[in-house]
């Protein structure tokens, strides 16, 4: 009887862990949204504090555009085009799960022009020597 009560128990907790595909995907693609989401963010935030730096703006905005395109290109470039089935159920997961990665690296890239520049950093460009 104890057998068959653990046996049960394992079950039961094995069963309230289990996802399907779909579900998996869905949590893919929520991660990606959230990590495109803190992009736009951090993007606006960069906007509002360099308003003032026209030229700046007009390269921010360029960069960004291009990157659109190289995140893209990276995208298809890990997962070309190729016949139905050919990546497997979990492609809709990796895809979501890469452009997260590619999402989070520009974000990454992007926060330093929200944080202050060290004193006497002679390479730092563009980016703020206040806050």
């Amino acid at each position: 009887m104890r057998k068959l009560l653990y046996l049960c128990f394992v079950f039961t907790v094995n069963a309230s862990f289990a996802q399907t595909q779909a579900d998996m995907n869905k949590e893919a693609y929520a991660a990606y949204e959230k990590a495109d989401k803190e992009l736009n963010e951090v993007y606006r935030d960069i906007l509002l504090a360099y308003k003032s730096d026209t030229a700046f703006i007009y390269n921010l905005r360029a960069s960004q555009r291009i990157w659109i395109a190289f995140r893209d290109a990276e995208l298809n470039m890990k997962y070309p085009a190729r016949d139905a089935g050919f990546y497997g159920s979990m492609h809709p997961l990796c895809r979501a799960s890469y452009l997260a990665e590619l999402t989070r690296e520009r974000t990454a890239t992007l926060r330093k022009w929200l944080q202050v520049a060290a004193e006497g950093d002679a390479c730092s460009g563009s980016v703020s020597l206040k806050n």
